[in-house]
């Protein structure tokens, strides 16, 4: 009889494969899941993001029709309507100063609509708070290199200075806020080729005062008295020195009229002692002007204008006015918060309520080929002759 034992296999190690291979797959399916879902979040919250600074600025752009209708009230002899929409604009209620231009109830968010039509708010965007302030600290800007901008010095109160600060970390154009100045002995040779001014080096800033008062003549512009306590234009240069890569703290202040080149014209251009490195923040170079008295100045009555043009390089700025005051409508600030469902954005601007872009000259003559000119003036009326070889 034959005898047949039988081996019975449990089967155990099949079993942990498939168990395994089974935890393998769903810990990668969970992976995946999980970056799809964060990719998804992201691009959600990026989009409502984007959806949020929208909002905030089309508060912005309503902001800028309020500040224009405000100038056009202020312009017609309407004094008290004038008198009433600033205390509206700079009651600091949000959406306060936007009530002649838009629907709005105050402190309640606005909704941002492309068209009027019933259902265009349906995307559920607002600007919640909107503020405009006619009186700032400072006037900010960017000046391209070798051009101009005008600035009205029109203030809150009196002021007999004024600092300016020019070249900041965005002029560097680079990662290293390492800024390259020069010594002071270079002034023997204050002017270089543009090739040979350095990227890296603040503008030499040439800086301008035109004023007057309630009663002067065109002469007076030319005016050069030996004690200048009166004047209408001067003019200064401020040269970048100091320490390159070395910071400072100095700020140097010059006189319109003591150093005036163009007034005394063996003076040379005002050394202004800037910071040699940015990592800070700030600016560079800092100098404070002082004033000079208007010609037919009477009570504080002066309406001045200060034209900033760097040389060599192009440089952001900032103008300060002395004695406390403020910028009063020249250039207003905006500060708009947007939302997009519950994601909120918040920017602020400013906006110039005065046209800065009047076309001042540059120069007498401004060209880029050849330019000769040579005159001959006879004795006999009427005769003369003009010859020219470039």
């Amino acid at each position: 009889m034959l005898m047949f034992k039988h081996h019975r296999e449990s089967g155990a190690v099949s079993l942990f494969l498939v168990i395994f291979a089974m935890l393998l797959i769903t810990i990668v399916t969970l992976g995946f899941l999980r970056i799809m879902l964060n990719d998804q979040q992201q691009a959600s919250a990026a989009d409502l993001s984007k959806s949020a600074y929208d909002s905030s600025l089309a508060g912005i752009e309503d902001a800028k029709r309020a500040l224009i209708y405000y100038r056009t009230v202020c312009a017609t002899s309407d004094t008290a309507a004038c008198s009433d929409l600033r205390n509206r604009i700079n009651s600091g209620t949000c959406n306060a100063g936007l009530s002649d231009v838009v629907t709005v109830t105050p402190n309640k968010e606005v909704m941002v609509q492309q068209q009027q039509s019933g259902n265009d708010d349906q995307l559920n965007q607002a600007y919640t708070c909107v503020k405009i302030n006619l009186e700032t600290d400072d006037y900010l800007g960017t000046i391209q290199a070798n051009s101009s901008k005008i600035i009205p010095l029109s203030g809150t109160k009196n002021f007999s200075s004024v600092t300016v600060e020019w070249y900041s970390a965005d002029d560097l154009g680079t990662n290293s806020t390492a800024v390259n100045l020069l010594p002071d002995a270079s002034l023997a040779q204050p002017l270089y080729l543009q090739s040979n001014w350095v990227a890296s080096r603040p503008s030499l800033l040439r800086t301008q005062l035109m004023q007057f008062g309630s009663n002067f003549a065109l002469g007076s512009f030319d005016a050069a008295s030996a004690s200048m306590a009166n004047s209408n234009a001067n003019t200064l240069f401020l040269y970048p020195t100091g320490t390159s890569g070395s910071a400072r703290s100095v700020k140097d202040s010059w006189s319109f009229t003591g150093e005036d080149i163009r007034q005394f014209p063996t003076g040379s251009p005002q050394p202004t002692r800037c910071s040699g490195n940015l990592s800070g923040g700030g600016y560079a170079c800092r100098v404070t002007l002082t004033l000079p008295q208007a010609v037919g100045q009477n009570n504080d009555n002066r309406t001045a204008y200060l034209r900033l043009t760097p040389l060599y390089n192009s440089s952001h700025f900032r103008v300060i006015l002395g004695d406390g005051a403020k910028f009063s409508a020249i250039q207003p600030s905006i500060d708009s918060t947007g939302r997009a469902n519950d994601l909120y954005r918040r920017v602020e601007a400013r906006v110039d309520l005065v046209d800065t872009a009047f076309p001042y000259p540059e120069a007498t003559v401004d060209l880029t080929g050849d330019f000769c000119k040579d005159f001959v003036v006879t004795d006999v009326v009427g005769q003369a002759t003009t010859t020219c070889t470039p």
